[in-house]
């Protein structure tokens, strides 16, 4: 080391000394002593050069760190020391122990500049004022960061080069064993390749990783764990089946057989070495990918299926997935796309179903996109469904019991392997209690607490394979029911409309031939709809949603027209509402006009029908109305009509509206004035 503390002062002296001690991994920590050994070994040369021992901090919180990472403990309690000005001089073996990105490097530097702290390694001593020396340690922490980085350049070349010439040895999942001569063989155990197996065959089954591990839990089985790390590093354990568990087990390519490589990458938010932030890659971009490489227990086809289908269960509307089928009402829900911005559209149900998108609303701040009726739009679809389904020979029941019966099977088998498992346990540790010496108490002890915990074990096994196999177990299918059955297509309108299937069951129906639907609105009253099917093959649709006002029909300046037309010419609301449904139009809420609605057009067009003529004019085609004649002799309508309904008082019903005409004759208006005031007088 060179001679080099005349820089330091008594100033320095009067403050603490500190020693940094850091290890970039675990494997170091735990292997290279000797790199320990020399960074404590700076105690010592501060006590040489004028520091007392309990004045001299050692810093080895940050052990098993890299020195990219900015959040180490021990290095923000040494900042926080410089920055409070209580550090004299700062002990590293070398600079990149203390940083290895700039900005912590120059965060220090800075500190220590204004603090006037020296910094300290095997060279020598720096002063951070001094200008030759601050412009010498920036250039020491420039070449750490850069060192690291062509470290990690040449580790990855080196790994690429193992793959490319295939000696790259990819860590195994449980399930698949390396053998002494680098042979990959599936588990000799059994119980873990049935295990695995299972929960492959449930996913085919049901589709979604949340029902496996329902169904897993409800049937007390348990999963098996290669533990890699820990108190029980090397050894296989069974252990309760968790979410992350089997989504390990589906998305592992090694499964199926084949070996690949770059699968995940470094999240785009991650700091420099921070750790446990990746992100997995598309399958097209994977670095490498051989098929048939390991024994699989599933194939190639079946893990790229279970790939979309887990995608696709994730119900994420920027990506259009489809999210898996839950219990709301809305039987279109995660199929429906929004055809004005290409956004999926989601299910609201406040007052009743409807579909909605309000993606460009939430993001631009844009009026919605649509608001659309739900019920119209799932009959029209569903309708189509059935018209798609009806030519198909259904033989789906037949291969669903199946499935369920070998489900079974497996799952009994599952069990039965458990109990002999816990039986092994349980006699291996009799035979290790049975060979202790009874004199060694604390180990017979100890040994005796592991017998009664596996005979535990064994009764808690058998007690779940006694309810496993007293459970209801799955129907076979009979002949006559076969055949009753073989036209499901023909019948599954009435099948729908029974009652016996649940709406999960009928999302999952229309989901098997329905890929996409998309939705726009060119008009009001107008909804367009594409079923994309998923051979590929597109449908188009109309539907007529309800709406709220009728001004908004499509064709309302000709509906206005003829209803001026036809009170015009005398009809009717009634007759002119009929009139006008055989033409086909109809209301806003309705398939069919009724008067009100015409009566509500025709007055807001000004126009008085001929029944309020008869209400309110005396004569018509100059013959007395019976609210004119009334008016002209003093007496009650109803005066009139009861000598009309007699035959005494002739008249004559209009040929439109029915309503009576009484001659304007001078004898009759006398003869009825006479007899008017012989009534009065009488």
């Amino acid at each position: 080391m060179r001679a080099t503390a005349n820089k330091i002062t008594p100033h320095h002296h009067a403050r603490r000394a500190f020693v940094y001690v850091r290890q970039s991994t675990a494997k170091q920590v735990r292997e290279n002593r000797a790199g320990q050994e020399n960074q404590y070994a700076l105690v010592e040369r501060a006590v040489a050069l004028g520091w007392p021992s309990e004045r001299v901090v050692v810093i080895d919180d940050d052990l098993g760190q890299s020195g990219q990472d900015g959040q180490r403990a021990g290095f923000r309690e040494l900042v926080a020391a410089v920055s409070l000005g209580q550090v004299g001089i700062i002990f590293a073996y070398e600079a990149s122990r203390l940083a290895r990105n700039n900005a912590d490097w120059y965060t220090l530097l800075d500190l220590a500049t204004h603090s006037a702290t020296l910094i300290a390694d095997v060279d020598g001593i720096f002063d951070p004022r001094d200008y030759n020396d601050r412009l010498l340690l920036g250039l020491r922490g420039m070449l750490s960061e850069a060192e690291l980085h062509l470290l990690h350049l040449r580790m990855d070349a080196g790994r690429l080069r193992q793959v490319e010439q295939g000696t790259y040895r990819q860590h195994l999942p449980t399930g698949l064993v390396r053998l002494p001569d680098g042979r990959v063989v599936k588990e000799p155990d059994q119980q873990v390749q049935h295990a695995i197996e299972l929960v492959f065959s449930r996913f085919a089954s049901m589709g979604s990783c949340q029902k496996v591990l329902r169904s897993l839990r409800a049937d007390g089985l348990l999963l098996p764990r290669h533990q890699t790390s820990g108190l029980h590093a090397g050894q296989l354990l069974w252990k309760r089946p968790n979410e992350a568990a089997i989504y390990d087990i589906l998305r592992n390519p090694a499964y199926a057989g084949a070996f690949v490589y770059g699968r995940r990458t470094g999240h785009p938010e991650r700091r420099p070495g921070q750790r446990g932030r990746l992100r997995h890659k598309e399958q097209a971009d994977w670095t490498v990918i051989r098929q048939a490489v390991y024994p699989a227990y599933i194939s190639w086809e079946q893990f790229v299926a279970n790939q979309a289908r887990m995608t696709d269960n994730a119900n994420n509307y920027a990506r259009r997935t489809r999210g898996v089928p839950r219990q709301g009402a809305a039987l279109l829900a995660g199929l429906v796309v929004c055809g004005e911005c290409g956004r999926q559209m989601r299910a609201i149900y406040k007052p009743q179903v409807r579909y909605v998108c309000n993606a460009l609303g939430k993001t631009f701040g844009a009026p919605m996109c649509l608001h659309l009726d739900g019920a119209s739009i799932e009959t029209v679809v569903v309708e189509a469904f059935f018209a798609a389904l009806a030519p198909a020979e259904l033989d789906l029941l037949e291969e669903v019991l199946a499935a369920h019966q070998t489900e079974e099977r497996l799952r009994t088998r599952q069990h039965a392997e458990q109990v002999a498992r816990a039986e092994y346990e349980a006699r291996l540790a009799q035979k290790q209690y049975d060979a202790v010496d009874p004199e060694n108490r604390l180990v017979a002890a100890e040994l005796e607490r592991r017998w009664e915990q596996a005979l535990q074990q064994v009764a808690a096994a058998r007690e779940a394979a006694e309810q496993a196999a007293t459970a209801v177990s799955t129907p076979h299918l009979d002949p006559n029911m076969e055949a009753q059955l073989r036209d499901l297509g023909p019948r599954m309108p009435e099948l729908w409309d029974s009652g016996r299937l649940t709406i999960v069951q009928q999302k999952e129906l229309l989901r098997s031939l329905i890929r996409r639907i998309i939705l726009s609105r060119p008009a009001a009253d107008a909804i367009t709809i594409k079923v994309v099917w998923v051979s590929g093959a597109i449908s188009a649709l109309n539907v007529r949603p309800p709406i709220w006002r009728t001004a908004d029909l499509t064709g309302y300046e000709q509906l206005t027209e003829r209803i001026g037309e036809l009170s015009r010419a005398g009809y009717p609301d009634q007759e002119i509402a009929r009139q006008l449904t055989e033409e086909g139009f109809h209301a806003a809420r309705s398939d069919t006009l009724t008067k009100t609605v015409v009566g509500k057009i025709r007055r807001k067009l000004g126009q008085s029908s001929l029944t309020d003529h008869f209400r309110h004019q005396a004569q018509i085609d100059g013959q007395w109305t019976v609210y004119g004649l009334a008016r002209e002799l003093a007496v009650e309508r109803d005066w009139l009509y009861r000598r009309i309904y007699r035959g005494t008082l002739p008249a004559v019903r209009h040929a439109t509206t029915g309503h009576y005409l009484i001659p304007n004759d001078p004898e009759l208006l006398a003869q009825l004035r006479a007899e008017s005031a012989r009534n009065s007088h009488s």
